[in-house]
């Protein structure tokens, strides 16, 4: 079962886009320009993505690594 998390690999900000993409199985760009689409056209961008680094989890660390 797939789980949300922020993103430790594909981090800008706060890894929240990279995570997403992450779950989607998407490019983390696509995502990105998602996000500033929604945020230049009125929409609630910013707050959204405030709120979700704030309540996303951290992905786990990999045993490997």
């Amino acid at each position: 079962m797939k789980k949300l998390y922020k993103s430790n690999r594909d981090k800008k900000i706060c890894g929240v886009c990279g995570g997403i993409a992450e779950y989607l199985n998407a490019d983390a760009t696509l995502i990105r320009l998602a996000f500033v689409l929604v945020s230049a056209l009125g929409g609630s961008g910013v707050l959204a993505y405030i709120v979700a680094a704030l309540i996303l989890p951290e992905a786990p660390q990999e045993a490997n690594s």
